[in-house]
């Protein structure tokens, strides 16, 4: 049910043989006939995490590394390693199902301008409230610098060598020489020294791009790339140690029954901010169902990600399912009042309220 429909039946409907007041009950299938059915909420959670792919890449000569630079533990081995780079989390309102009422109009009532949310929560009576959506925020598109191949630098005398080992051997003789070379400008002694400081820097600056170049002929080429995942998480109830998602190194994100990930926890708490209701006495009489508006008393959560060692990232939010459900009088909406109601969009409890006596 949109919101115009909602606004025009609540404009229409009257039913004359109901007193002037707002009456609530709760939705049932097929017997509420007239009126308005909202949510109240409850709170979710969005948990975003990003997931850093580190890509290795062997030289050609990485076998020469060691003889002819001196460079180490030179893996001739491709591989990819996956890891979690940063986590968070935020709370939004989804609608609680448990808590749908049907909220019948009078024509003498003052309840006649209800506003729903996209998914049937109520937001607001009587107030004209802007749903701006939030726009997305899109990640702006870096250009991918466009490289040349380290064998665009290799020389005619280079690239016409018999053997692997003798084409190491005189790249690795290139790169000294341009070291060499790099040395001299940045102390002013090379044979020939450009005119101006801007013709020193795109000097400078090109023979560092390929000494970088020749060397990862060598010592391979490293690569990362960042992934974005989102989860939504439904909190209905504590939750001890749940499976939030699982990370392999090899694989990068798997599922949450895959053991070859590490597994990353989450902790629902409820803080317990708000009393419970005393329990229902069952030999007392049923009361009736009272006419007015629900509205939500929130408590509060705390959710927390861990992992087996440390924890990652632990936050608090206002939660309406850990708190209680509360009934505004329905004498606020009748005809001796002009009651505006706004309710906060995540919890569902009254964000301001304001009755005031027609003149």
């Amino acid at each position: 049910m949109n919101k115009l429909s909602v606004m025009i039946m609540a404009l229409l409907l009257t039913t004359g043989s109901m007193k002037a007041q707002t009456v609530i009950s709760s939705y049932k299938p097929g017997v509420t006939s007239e009126g308005a059915v909202y949510y109240l909420p409850k709170t979710a959670i969005r948990i975003t995490f990003q997931i850093e792919k580190t890509t290795y890449t062997p030289g050609e000569f990485c076998k020469y590394s060691e003889k002819y630079l001196r460079i180490k533990d030179v893996s001739p081995t491709p591989s990819t390693k996956y890891r979690l780079m940063a986590v968070s989390q935020e709370p939004f309102a989804v609608a609680d199902t448990s808590k749908c009422f049907a909220v019948k109009f009078d024509a003498r009532t003052s309840a006649c301008n209800v506003r729903l949310s996209d998914d049937g929560i109520l937001l607001a009576i009587n107030r004209d409230i802007k749903q701006q959506k939030t726009p997305q925020a899109t990640a702006p598109i870096k250009a991918t610098p466009i490289t040349k191949s380290p064998k665009s630098y290799l020389s005619e005398e280079i690239l016409s060598a018999g053997s692997t080992a003798k084409m190491a051997e005189l790249t690795a003789q290139e790169i000294y020489e341009i070291r060499e070379s790099r040395g001299m400008l940045a102390k002013g002694q090379a044979d020939f020294m450009p005119k101006d400081g801007e013709q020193l820097r795109l000097m400078l600056q090109e023979l560092d791009t390929q000494d970088q170049a020749l060397t990862s002929l060598f010592t391979g080429v490293t690569t990362c790339d960042t992934t974005s995942h989102t989860i939504t998480y439904i909190v209905d109830k504590p939750i001890k140690r749940d499976v939030l998602f699982r990370i392999s190194p090899e694989f990068g994100l798997v599922d949450n029954d895959d053991l070859s990930g590490t597994p990353y926890y989450i902790n629902i708490e409820n803080l317990k901010t708000v009393a419970e209701p005393a329990p229902a006495d069952p030999k007392k009489a049923v009361k009736p169902q009272q006419a007015g508006i629900y509205v939500n008393i929130p408590g509060r959560l705390r959710a927390t990600i861990f992992d087996a060692k440390n924890q990652i990232l632990a936050s608090e939010f206002p939660a309406a399912q850990f708190g209680n459900v509360e009934l505004l009088s329905g004498a606020l909406f009748n005809k001796k009042y002009t009651t505006r109601l706004l309710l906060h969009p995540l919890t569902g409890a009254v964000e301001n309220l304001e009755a005031e006596q027609p003149k």
